[in-house]
């Protein structure tokens, strides 16, 4: 995605927040809203993997914020590299996709606690297409009635993800 292209998803996405009905704002939170906080576009960040499919892809039930429970297959792993730091994470999926659930080291300072999601793109080659510049914070991190799987223990980074989405501005998303 061009720099270009980056700016228009995130402004369309800012205007699907304060004025669509599907919006995860409340009517109060609408009128507050000054749009989405997000790192500068980070070419670095934006990443054709091989992913090593798991054996076994075994059904995991990934628990929600609501109690909930979502299941998964859990697809496969991959390796790369971020500020010259080693990092892994899983891949998973279910009927509707690719999933990536993750949580960096910035959780709780600069972005959301619980973690942020990616849907990896298969590639013609056989590899996937991973742009971290499109991670995005759950709609429950906005709204708390929403139900929302919770990043599993494995998808835990020690390394920072400066891309994507940051926390939310607690001037509108008042539970934080």
């Amino acid at each position: 995605m061009s720099s270009d292209s980056l700016a228009e998803f995130r402004r369309q996405k800012d205007e699907f927040f304060k004025h669509d009905p599907h919006s995860p704002l409340t009517r109060e939170q609408k009128q507050k809203f000054t749009g989405l906080s997000y790192f500068p576009e980070n070419p670095t960040l934006r990443l054709e993997v091989e992913v090593e499919p798991f054996d076994t892809q075994e059904t995991i039930e990934m628990q929600t914020t609501t109690g909930d429970v979502q299941v998964y297959r859990r697809y496969g792993r991959f390796h790369f590299q971020v500020e010259g730091q080693e990092a892994a994470l899983t891949i998973y999926s279910n009927e509707y996709g690719y999933f990536l659930p993750f949580v960096d080291s910035l959780a709780n300072q600069e972005t959301y606690p619980a973690g942020r999601y990616l849907e990896p793109e298969p590639l013609p080659n056989g590899k996937f297409l991973v742009d971290f510049n499109l991670a995005y914070n759950p709609y429950c991190a906005y709204n708390e009635h929403w139900s929302c799987p919770l990043t599993p223990f494995e998808n835990r980074l020690k390394v920072p993800i400066r891309a994507g989405e940051k926390m939310p501005n607690p001037e509108w998303a008042p539970h934080f």
